[in-house]
């Protein structure tokens, strides 16, 4: 069976389940990798993991909420250095990893601009180099910052360091740069210059570095700027962010002009007319990888026509009109010596495999996730089976096949168990409305098992949600343990009772240590209402639906109103009709909202912190605020070309018609929602209509 048919058998609440685990262990490699300096696997696992990851939301794109890790690029910054905010954000690529992706990217592109076979479209075609990314400011040609990518909006201050780089021009060459332009890159170390790095290393008795990666972004991150002078970095410019100017109508010509104003481009960028002559350059790149004398990991592919590129815009942490072509994963094979089962912040019983330790491209890895009972039954593995693996990504890769199923005296079947191997609560797979069982043994114990309730508060003091500096995991078990820390407002009043708690007394804790993080649990008293909302961690409501949610409704006070209502139909209603909200989310809040314990957990947080409220939209926009439909066959840009650009302009849009839709865009075709609009009373408007509108 085809894994997209095997998808399709599994049903959307195993994917689901499926889809956490996976950006857990994304989420841990990001760190090790933006913000450690230090990735614990190769790219091509870490592309595999969110190759598998992608495809689970390709087939239920529920899934794609805005705090997957499909929408999301880097880490926050660490700390070491000052901070930079990018005013154009420093946005990663999506991934093709076979020919058939490449095929659907320049299929989709063409969908979006409603271009035909015929009609012209070029691309660019580069190695994508790995090291570490960079964004250098000019101002009237003069370098005046540079900062690292850091989490894609605000990265960390290396000015210092990128200036002692010998191919960054402290002055822009030639003429016809614009006032300000950021020239935006990959600082590398290549090949040569590696070898005499770890012969040194070697020579004076230290450690080697692992890859040029890891010592690019280590040196460059260096406190001292005169160790990043030392170190044999280079920078290759490939692309900018803000500019007071357009620099060209092409990437090519732009790319050209970043060449004659003193950066090192690539020479191996080409315009490509088709899907094939990008499939073809990339074979050709592919085959003299190992010539090139610098690390790559894949072919990076970009729409020509900036004006096009402009069309195309934003899918969250990734443009529309480039793409990152990777190179295979590599595999192993390795041992199955036992399989634990572990209880995350959802009551999932998640099995994980424990690996006779094995290297894959020079990494250690010892554990890989089974995912799920199903999982383990269609996989058929065992204690004692010899699998294969794949550098699917993070800490945990993923076991591909069972390679000696037919062998004599193998372990029984694993089974999951019926309790919880924690508290030992009862664990079952739950029933849907539709009678469907959920592919997810939970324990039923609710936030009264350790495991989860320890997990529930490690997601409240996440990036995502409360993002307090200082309270990690090891120290949220240690106040849950004493029993300090049962719920979130707990965290709250830490301080008002240390003087019985006494924390500066405690192993591992200092008075500046405990200073510390009590300013830094002070510092998230006003915290915004997305995050609070995310914060207690609701099923099916991630990052972006909270952020989707805070939009629309903009008052937390106004949100909670509706939510507590009586009226729970129209309240259901309300939710549906924002685009973007399916019925799994709407259960989750008003079941969680009409759950009289977690009333009192939110009401006790409220009276610790202050929420606020969300920016209303641009106000300078005439559709600011609105609601829009769109419906019909639209005849001058794609459906999801019209919905991007009335979001981009503070518009919400909706699927589905109501007494507050303001405008309905109607094209040939419109059916049952333009009689429906009729009725109410809502304007109807062409596309011309509408184009002239929002002008």
């Amino acid at each position: 069976m085809s894994s997209q048919n095997n998808q399709s058998a599994i049903g959307e609440a195993k994917a689901k389940q499926e889809h956490h685990n996976l950006a857990i262990e994304i989420r841990i490699h990001d760190d090790a990798y933006y913000k450690q300096d230090a990735p614990i696997v190769e790219d091509a696992k870490y592309d595999a993991l969110r190759k598998r990851l992608l495809a689970l939301e390709a087939e239920f794109p529920a899934l794609a909420t805005k705090d997957s890790p499909s929408q999301n690029v880097g880490i926050k910054p660490s700390g070491k250095f000052g901070k930079i905010t990018h005013n154009v954000p420093m946005l990663s690529l999506d991934n093709a990893f076979d020919d058939g992706d490449v095929r659907d990217f320049a299929a989709r592109v063409r969908r979006f601009l409603r271009m035909g076979e015929g009609e012209a479209l070029s691309f660019t075609a580069e190695p994508k180099i790995d090291g570490l990314s960079a964004s250098i400011r000019y101002e009237n040609g003069a370098l005046v910052s540079a900062a690292t990518r850091g989490d894609g909006r605000i990265g960390e201050d290396i000015t210092a360091n990128i200036r002692t780089l010998k191919n960054v021009p402290h002055k822009l060459a030639g003429s016809n740069w614009p006032d300000v332009v950021e020239i935006r890159g990959e600082v590398y170390i290549d090949d040569a210059d590696f070898a005499t790095m770890n012969a040194a290393q070697e020579h004076a008795g230290k450690e080697p570095y692992k890859n040029p990666r890891n010592a690019a972004a280590g040196s460059l991150r260096q406190i001292d700027p005169s160790v990043t002078a030392s170190r044999p970095l280079k920078f290759y410019a490939y692309a900018w962010g803000e500019v007071s100017a357009p620099l060209s109508d092409t990437q090519m010509g732009a790319v050209d002009n970043l060449n004659a104003w003193g950066f090192s481009t690539n020479d191996l960028m080409k315009i490509c007319a088709t899907a094939s002559d990008m499939i073809a350059h990339y074979k050709m790149i592919e085959a003299g990888r190992s010539t090139l004398g610098y690390d790559i990991d894949g072919v990076v592919y970009k729409v020509n026509d900036l004006a096009l590129q402009e069309r195309l815009g934003f899918v969250s942490r990734a443009p529309r009109w480039a793409i990152a072509h990777k190179f295979p994963a590599e595999k192993a094979t390795t041992l199955i010596e036992d399989i634990d089962v572990q209880v995350g912040r959802t009551g999932a019983l998640t099995p994980v495999a424990r690996l006779k330790p094995v290297t894959v491209g020079g990494v250690v890895v010892s554990n890989a996730t089974l995912h799920n009972e199903d999982e383990i039954k269609r996989l058929d593995v065992r204690v004692g089976d010899t699998v294969e693996i794949q550098r699917a990504g993070d800490v945990i890769p993923q076991v591909l096949r069972v390679l000696d199923a037919d062998r004599a005296g193998r372990s029984e079947e694993f089974t999951l168990p019926k309790s919880c191997p924690i508290c030992g609560a009862g664990a079952v797979r739950d029933i849907d409305d539709k009678g469907n069982m959920d592919v997810v043994r939970r324990c039923t114990n609710g936030l009264q098992c350790p495991a989860q309730a320890i997990e529930s508060l490690r997601h409240f003091v996440s990036r995502r949600a409360y993002d307090i500096d200082g309270m990690g995991a090891k120290q949220i078990e240690a106040f849950y343990q004493k029993e300090l820390m049962l719920e979130p407002a707990h965290i709250f009043t830490l301080e008002a009772r240390n003087d019985d708690i006494k924390l500066k007394t405690w192993d591992g804790w200092g008075e500046q240590s405990a200073s510390n993080l009590f300013a830094a649990i002070n510092a998230r008293r006003n915290i915004e209402f997305h995050r609070f909302l995310y914060g207690f961690g609701i099923r099916h409501v991630g990052h972006g639906n909270a952020n989707l949610i805070a939009k629309h409704y903009l008052s937390f006070d106004k949100f909670l109103q509706l939510m507590t209502s009586e009226d729970q139909d129209a309240a259901r209603a309300d939710l549906l009709a924002i685009d973007g909200i399916g019925e799994a989310s709407a259960s989750a809040l008003l079941g969680f909202f009409h759950t009289p314990q977690n009333m009192v957990v939110v009401d006790e947080l409220l009276a610790q912190v202050n929420v606020i409220d969300a920016e209303a939209p641009n106000a300078d926009s005439p559709v600011t605020g609105k609601t829009v439909v769109f419906t019909g066959k639209l005849e001058l840009m794609s459906r999801d070309e019209a919905k991007a650009k009335a979001q981009s302009l503070g518009a919400k849009v909706s699927g589905s018609v109501s007494a507050k839709t303001d405008y309905l865009v109607a094209g040939p075709g419109a059916g049952s929602k333009l009689k429906k609009a009729e009725g109410l009373g809502v304007k109807v408007l062409s596309e011309a209509e509408w184009l002239e509108l929002i002008g």
